[in-house]
């Protein structure tokens, strides 16, 4: 497969923050989509490097969302050599119980159970870390997402010990663009499962990626600083007391 774009981000990534160690067995949490899909493929491949030695493990949980077919995953994953299972869930028969006050599936709710979910499964096939295919423009959504209805600028973070379930989290494609995985994907034909979720399309995250595109277009230069400004500490620049503090005696 013709992968070195995803692959040459996905080494920058695991050495910019160390996420994979020899001897890790990694986990990939696959919902069917291109993202997980390529990232799964990647992390293959990139296993094979001379200087690696850790194994994937592809783990998908059955949701139950109507008219999703994974049969096309399977055979990709066995004529690849990789090893795949896939986890009953009730997820989806929960969320119908549990809709939010305008009669629709909580996002919220149903990444918690996937995550949680797809770590527990890591757990009972041995694996280490967990890997799920969040990239660098969800992180610059994300951001985005917590500016404007939280008050507060945040991201998710490339690796994250999450001490409740005792897993390491990473996201190897941080440094990939939906456009990196969506071309990665096309001319290695690997294969996905079309999304049947209702939400799909219609969440506040469709919304900021549509301001976001409309920004790039206006500003092209915007969207490599938004994902390098996310690891830019240094010129990190906000309101801090003491500086509240000298305006309040200056003014006096």
């Amino acid at each position: 497969m013709k992968l070195q774009a995803v692959l040459r981000k996905i080494k920058k990534a695991d050495e910019q923050y160390h996420m994979i160690a020899d001897g890790d067995r990694i986990a990939v949490g696959v919902s069917g989509g291109k993202d997980s899909m390529v990232l799964l493929a990647a992390l293959h491949m990139y296993a094979k490097y001379p200087n690696k030695h850790f194994s994937v493990v592809g783990i998908h949980i059955d949701l139950g969302f109507p008219d999703m077919n994974f049969a096309a995953v399977h055979d990709f994953c066995a004529q690849n050599g990789i090893e795949f299972h896939s986890e009953p869930s009730s997820v989806y028969a929960i969320l119908q119980r549990n809709l939010d006050r305008n009669g629709r599936i909580r996002c919220s709710l149903c990444a918690k159970f996937k995550k949680a979910l797809v770590i527990s499964a890591a757990k009972q096939y041995g694996c280490t870390k967990t890997a799920f295919g969040h990239h660098g423009d969800d992180a610059v959504e994300t951001l985005f997402l917590n500016a404007i209805y939280g008050g507060r600028l945040a991201t998710f973070q490339p690796k994250m010990w999450l001490t409740n379930t005792q897993m390491m989290f990473i996201r190897p494609l941080i440094y990939c663009y939906e456009e990196d995985i969506l071309h990665a994907q096309r001319i290695n034909d690997i294969p996905f499962v079309i999304n049947t979720c209702p939400n799909d399309g219609y969440t506040k995250r469709t919304e900021v990626k549509t301001l976001l595109q409309d920004i790039y277009q206006r500003y092209p230069s915007a969207k490599g600083n938004f994902l390098y400004m996310l690891e830019n500490r240094e010129q990190v620049d906000l309101w801090r007391d003491e500086q509240i503090d000298e305006a309040i005696a200056i003014d006096e």
